[in-house]
Parts: C-alpha cells; structure tokens; sequence
C-alpha cells in the first residue's frame, strides 16, 4: 500500500506500517529477532557497511521491528529521522555522549527529572560545563550562554511541580546563536505539543510513558526535526560529512552513541510500544480530561495546600501552557496541609495505583520527596520547589467519577 495523502494523528499512526510492504500480508511490523543480517553480494554488504545504500549491519545499530516505530516516531512528531533507544535515559545520555566534548558548556533547565539532574552531574565530571537555571524565563537562559555552549536542555512540563518551560523564546534564542536546541517532549507528547513548532533540534520522548502507554515496554527516542544547520556545529566527524548535512547529526548519534554504546531497543519492545502508539490521542485526551478534573476538586480541598497543573487558571504559566499545548497534560501535583499525613492519605486511595512511572492507562501516585527525589536531598528539593507532602499523580484512563470519588474518600473526615 503506497498513499502519498496526508492524514490526521491516530489515521497516520495506524497506517504508518502498511505505506511499506510488509510481510504475508500483516497488518503490523511483525517481530524480527535475528541479530544479524547476510548478503547474498559481498559488495552489496560492504555497501551498506559504508551507509552507500541501505540495510541492516547489526541489531545493536537497526532493526527492522525498530525501523518501523522510528518512522513512527518520526511521523509524531514531524522530523526527518528517529533513532530507538533501551530507554529515555539512554536517549538523553547519548545526546551529550554523541555530541558534547571535553570545554563544552550545557546550559539547563533547573526543573528536571530526578535522573536527568543526576545525568548532569556525571556529564560535569567529564569536563563538561553545566549551568543550571529558570527556564522558564529565556532571560535567564540567556544570561547563562557563554561561547562555549553548545546546547540548551529542557522538559516542556517539568516533572513533579510542572513548570513550564518558555520554549518559544528560547527556541528563537538557539536559533540566533547557533545552539542546539534539545527538547524533553515526554511530558507533553506529540500529540499535545510538537517541539519541531518551536525551533527545537533535537526532541527526546521516553517512550515508556505516554506513547506507550500500558507500562509494559522501556523505550526512548530521539528525533532530528531538521531545525538544526549541523553544518555549523563543530563535533561533527569528517566520515559523515559525505551524506547530505540535513542528516550529520542523527548519524553520528547513531554511530557515537546508539552503536558504540549498545543501548538498543529490542525488537519486542519495539512492537509494544509501536501497538501501544495507535492509540496515543485517545489515551491522552482522557487522561487530560482526568487530571483537569481531578486538579480542580482537589483546589477546592480544605485539606490541600496547592495544586501544580498548567491547567489551572492559578498556575504561574497556565497563558502560556495554554498557547503551546493542545491540553495540559495528563500529569498534575498536589500538596496536603500540614495537618494532613500524606503517608496515610496515600494508603487510603482504593484507584490510585502507588509506584513510580507515569503515563500509563492506570492511574499512579508517588510521595515525590521521600522516593524518587529523595536522593537529591532536602536543599536541591527546596530548590525545586519540592515539598515533603508533594505528591505526584499520573491520570490514567478510568472513569472521571471513579477517580474523583477515590481522590474524596481518602481525606481525613
């Protein structure tokens, strides 16, 4: 089935496979386990060892099963080329790995994943400059670019207290100075925001979260959007400088990082989570609708202290959430008063499902201070506006009724 027509969001993804021919007939990527690949021509191997024409060397470089959710991937979000990895920390290690050296200068924003600001610290012991700062404000983005940076690094909705970041801006800022602009579209998705709108180079989605979708595959990605002019960037190595510039970046991060450090995407995680895709805007757009509704009870509470949701009209950047994302999410955090034990109010929660991912079809919650932020210590947390009573809630698909009532039942009388 070849069909040039462009299609909305979910018609797209659904199809995606079957613009190729695929085998018998089926109507999905079917899953190929085979770690290597053989040549019928000895020059025709050599051929596509050197990137003359293309195939398949070596799983840990390229898979078919793999292929076909990068040009997923690369549909979502409106890019030129995806590379798979095992993991979203895997994506967002190789950015640096494949395109960061010794003297360069990283500057980020100060509102991160709890693993991305440890990731910072071991990219600092390797001689890498790192500034840390509010972005969402470009102005303190710019007062942090020095000649030496290379990259600026951000989550639209950062991860628990929901900042968001001043993306526009920012991304006109790169594009002046000849930055590489690295986005975290995890949060969001491609669904609600596409980072390519914005002058991102470069955008990162764990693909365990949203995309997905039913916490049952690690995956992560990272997209080229053609944003960038890599023929102005000064890492890139001479042996890829034959292909067209359009594609120096996402070959050498294919090579420097995906093949030389084997964080690969196996084949069957691939297949969940490209199955798992087909139903991304459907997931989100009740996920959204939960966690709006959820956010809005819970504001009302005399037992919270504060809601953080981009949603809410309170939200310090709820104008601009609301010009850049289609919704504001599925992911939300709450405070409880000082009187309140989150501990226990947790316990009481029948829905709410208490673990440590996000973006799944169930509902899941997490005391942020004393778990998965809890290594960053008490004054890094301060920092980050974390509480000790903050609770971090991924809406998940359930009925609103069910979730609202849950959420109710489980405040102190």
């Amino acid at each position: 089935m070849t069909n040039t027509k462009q299609y909305g969001f979910t018609t797209t993804i659904l199809h995606g496979d079957r613009q190729k021919t695929i085998e018998h007939g089926s109507l999905h990527k079917p899953i190929h386990t085979s770690v290597t690949y053989a040549y019928a021509d000895a020059r025709e191997l050599a051929a596509v060892f050197q990137g003359k024409q293309p195939g398949y060397r070596y799983a840990r470089q390229g898979n078919p099963t793999v292929a076909a959710l990068e040009e997923k991937i690369t549909k979502m979000e409106g890019g030129i080329a995806s590379l798979c990895f095992a993991t979203g920390m895997a994506a967002i290690g190789s950015v640096f790995q494949g395109l960061l050296r010794q003297g360069d200068h990283l500057v980020s924003s100060s509102f991160l994943f709890g693993n991305t600001n440890s990731m910072w610290q071991t990219v600092a012991g390797q001689g890498i400059d790192v500034s840390l700062v509010d972005a969402t404000d470009v102005k303190a983005v710019e007062a942090a670019l020095t000649p030496a940076t290379r990259m600026v690094f951000v989550e639209t909705v950062a991860n628990p207290r929901t900042q968001v970041a001043d993306l526009a801006r920012i991304g006109a800022l790169c594009k002046a100075r000849g930055i590489v602009f690295v986005v975290d579209n995890t949060m969001t998705s491609p669904y609600l925001f596409k980072p390519k709108t914005v002058g991102a180079s470069l955008v990162v989605n764990a693909l365990t979260k949203s995309i997905g979708g039913h916490g049952d595959a690690l995956g992560g990605a990272l997209t080229d959007t053609g944003c960038f002019d890599w023929s102005a960037y000064p890492h890139i190595a001479d042996n890829f400088k034959s292909q067209p510039v359009a594609q120096w970046g996402i070959l050498q991060l294919r090579a420097k990082a995906l093949r030389d450090f084997g964080a690969a995407l196996s084949p069957d995680s691939a297949h969940h989570i490209a199955i798992g895709a087909e139903t991304l805007a459907l997931r989100m757009t009740r996920s959204c609708a939960n966690a709006l509704a959820l956010a809005q009870m819970l504001e009302a509470d005399p037992h919270v202290a504060a809601v953080h949701y981009p949603g809410l009209a309170s939200h310090p950047q709820y104008e601009l959430a609301s010009q850049l994302f289609a919704a504001a999410g599925g992911l939300f955090s709450f405070e409880l008063k000082d009187n309140v034990d989150c501990f226990e109010y947790l316990n009481r929660l029948k829905i709410g499902i208490l673990t440590s991912n996000l973006g799944d079809t169930r509902t899941l919650v997490i005391p942020v201070a004393q778990t998965i932020f809890h290594e960053m210590g008490q004054q890094r947390r301060a920092a980050m506006g974390i509480g000790e009573s903050l609770i971090r809630v991924s809406c998940g698909i359930e009925d609103t009724a069910d979730l609202l009532e849950d959420f109710r039942q489980a405040m102190p009388a």
